[in-house]
């Protein structure tokens, strides 16, 4: 079994575990600074963005996952809803997928876990790929399951399908960004992607 953490627009090789693994999403942990729960990246005009979700009290140690709330103090939501469609608007499918992925830069959420959860329903519905399945409760790992919740935690390596990214005609294939970027680039056709990357 592969335990993943809640992740704000999960990448490329997150959507590969889902795929291919059995895999089970634990809401239990505690928050990690600096780590995927609350950023993403994407593919900009100059190369790779980091987009940051913000939240309160990110400095206090062992955070319940379930108690991060999202802090508005700065429009962060403005920020990557823009940064999403400065980078994404000519890639052939945004448009199809854009009113499903604006509500989340429009209007409040109060817990990071929630905002999270609901941008990956909406990815695995987009993509076809099963929800899998959550924990509200803390997962132990046992021998033979594939822990990718520490913060530096080195699963195996993730051998990506190249794909035509936007901004291919000057900057080089970047792998693993947010699976935003390979669905608005591959649309339905993004899961054969995911079927063809692996981990070795």
């Amino acid at each position: 079994m592969t335990i993943l953490p809640l992740a704000y627009l999960p990448s490329v090789s997150y959507f590969t575990h889902l795929l291919h693994e059995e895999c089970v999403v634990d809401l239990g942990e505690h928050f990690v600074k600096r780590s995927e729960r609350n950023r993403t990246r994407i593919l900009a005009t100059d190369g790779v963005m980091e987009l940051t979700v913000h939240v309160c009290h990110a400095d206090r140690p062992c955070q319940p996952m379930r108690s991060m709330r999202l802090d508005y103090s700065k429009r962060w939501q403005h920020q990557h809803w823009g940064a999403l469609v400065a980078s994404y608007r000519s890639s052939p499918y945004f448009d199809y997928y854009a009113g499903r992925f604006e509500p989340f830069y429009r209007r409040p959420y109060d817990f990071l876990v929630d905002y999270d959860l609901e941008l990956l329903e909406t990815l695995c519905t987009l993509a076809k790929i099963p929800l899998p399945r959550l924990s509200e409760h803390y997962v132990e790992a046992h021998p033979g399951d594939l822990d990718l919740r520490p913060r530096h935690t080195k699963g195996p390596a993730f051998i990506a399908e190249p794909y035509f990214q936007v901004f291919s005609d000057r900057l080089p294939f970047e792998s693993n960004l947010s699976f935003a970027d390979l669905l608005f680039a591959e649309g339905p056709t993004a899961v054969s992607v995911l079927g063809r990357c692996r981990f070795e």
